[in-house]
C-alpha cells in the first residue's frame, strides 16, 4: 500500500474496534460473493458444454470471472472508504456496489437456470 492510502488510515480518531471489524466481515462477505463468482465462472466453463450454445459458454464464464474481480476490486475500495470515513466522524459513503452486484447474481442465476433446465 503507498503511503498516502497507509497515512489516511492513520488520521483522526481511531473508531470503535466493533466498528472496524464490522467494516472488515463486510469486505470478508464481498470477497466470498467473489468466490462464488469464480467458482460459476469456472462451473459454467467446466459444465456447461453441453447445457449452452457453444458459441456461448466462454463469454458467460469470462463475464463471470470479470465480475469476481471488479466485486473484489470495489469491495476493496468500499472497505478503505468506510474506514477513512469512520475515522474521519464523515457519514459513510453510499454501497454503490450493491446494485450491479444484484444484477450480475441475476444474470447468474438465470444462467445457471438454463443450464439446470436444459
Amino acid at each position: 500500500m503507498t503511503t498516502r492510502f497507509v497515512r489516511a488510515l492513520r488520521t483522526g480518531d481511531e473508531p470503535d474496534p466493533r466498528f472496524t471489524l464490522a467494516n472488515e466481515r463486510t469486505l470478508l462477505a464481498w470477497v466470498r460473493t467473489a468466490l462464488g463468482f469464480v467458482a460459476g465462472g469456472l462451473a459454467v466453463y467446466a459444465f456447461g458444454q453441453d447445457s449452452i450454445p457453444h458459441h456461448l459458454v466462454k463469454p458467460v464464464a469470462l463475464t463471470m470471472l470479470l465480475a469476481a474481480a471488479l466485486v473484489t476490486g470495489a469491495s476493496l475500495q468500499r472497505w478503505y472508504a468506510v474506514q477513512v470515513a469512520m475515522r474521519q466522524r464523515r457519514p459513510l459513503p453510499i454501497p454503490f456496489i450493491a446494485l450491479p452486484v444484484a444484477a450480475l447474481l441475476l444474470v447468474a442465476v438465470a444462467t445457471s437456470s438454463w443450464i439446470i433446465l436444459s
